[in-house]
């Protein structure tokens, strides 16, 4: 229902409750006197305070659409007929009343315009950071990224390859999903280190990368044991060692030393006869690094029975080549 539907509806519903109002009833003054008047005489005087309201509410909304339409009216004005200028200054008033949509508008028609020129320089700017404000990061990371690479001695260059590293990390999804944007965004923020060794935005670069590998660190682990909770214990101790070696010092480190032992354990007593004299040894084999490295670990005992029992295990394979 429109505000002058709903206007008239109430107007009416007004109207017949002031005309089946007929009920009298008492006012008495200060003075000791009263009178009798209709309750009708007093509905009169509520109904005209009602009017009033309703009827400001409504003004000012037609003031607010008026404003609104001139507004809209003087920037489509300024997108068709406004001279360069006209836009530049419009496209600039936009982006400081954070109206990002519109000044994207006018700085997207500037920047083939300007290109080349000492203006184009500040529209491919504001540009970039008009695709970042509403929050198109891909665009956004790509006009900062060319911005770096097209005015390398720019007043806007060490931010703009900071905001291209940093679009990558907004883009960065979820462990569980593909980490390619996160490995982009570790690259990038490494080589601003590298080109901006004195920058003030170095410690905030140092520590997004630490939430990237962090992020990078959680997939690894997660995957490993994926293959090992599918009994997949091949590809579990290959992911293992992997991820070892992608983060030495990781947290996971000692835990995942100790299920390579289980795993090369349990990959022989499921292997074919010819496979298990040589996976045998390889639990053995890992599970003398296990104790060399982690001699006090809490998984030892554990690993000291599977390395026990894949000895015996090869102590017959040996009686039976001897």
């Amino acid at each position: 229902m429109t505000k002058k539907h709903l206007f008239i509806s109430f107007f009416t519903l007004a109207l017949i409750a002031l005309f089946s109002c007929n009920s009298e009833k008492k006012i008495y003054y200060s003075d000791g006197g009263s009178s009798k008047v209709r309750e009708s005489d007093d509905s009169i005087s509520k109904f005209r305070l009602a009017f009033r309201k309703i009827g400001r509410v409504f003004h000012k909304d037609e003031n607010k659409e008026k404003r609104f339409g001139l507004t809209l009216g003087r920037y489509n004005k300024i997108v068709k007929n406004g001279t360069l200028d006209e836009k530049y200054a419009a496209a600039i008033k936009y982006f400081e009343k954070e109206d990002y949509t519109k000044a994207l508008t006018l700085f997207e028609e500037l920047m083939s315009v300007y290109r080349g020129t000492a203006r184009g320089e500040e529209v491919h700017y504001y540009y970039a950071y008009c695709n970042y404000n509403v929050e198109d990061y891909l665009v956004a990371g790509y006009q900062f990224r060319n911005y770096a690479r097209i005015f390398p001695g720019g007043k806007h260059a060490e931010e703009c390859a900071y905001m291209n590293a940093y679009c990558f990390y907004l883009n960065s999804p979820g462990y569980s999903l593909d980490q390619i944007d996160t490995k982009l965004a570790i690259k990038e923020f490494q080589s601003f280190v590298n080109r901006y060794p004195k920058s003030e935005r170095i410690p905030k670069c140092n520590e997004l990368i630490d939430e990237l590998r962090a992020k990078l660190e959680k997939k690894s682990y997660e995957n490993a044991m994926l293959y090992y909770n599918m009994n997949d214990y091949k590809a579990g101790i290959t992911s293992f060692l992997n991820h070892n070696k992608d983060f030495p010092g990781n947290s996971h480190e000692e835990e995942l030393n100790y299920l390579v032992v289980r795993s090369y354990y349990l990959l022989a007593l499921n292997s074919i006869e010819s496979k298990k004299q040589e996976r045998f040894k390889a639990a053995v084999d890992s599970y003398a690094k296990f104790a060399e490295v982690f001699p006090q670990s809490r998984y030892l005992k554990d690993a000291e029975v599977y390395q026990k029992s894949a000895l015996k295990s090869l102590e017959k394979y040996n009686k039976s080549t001897s």
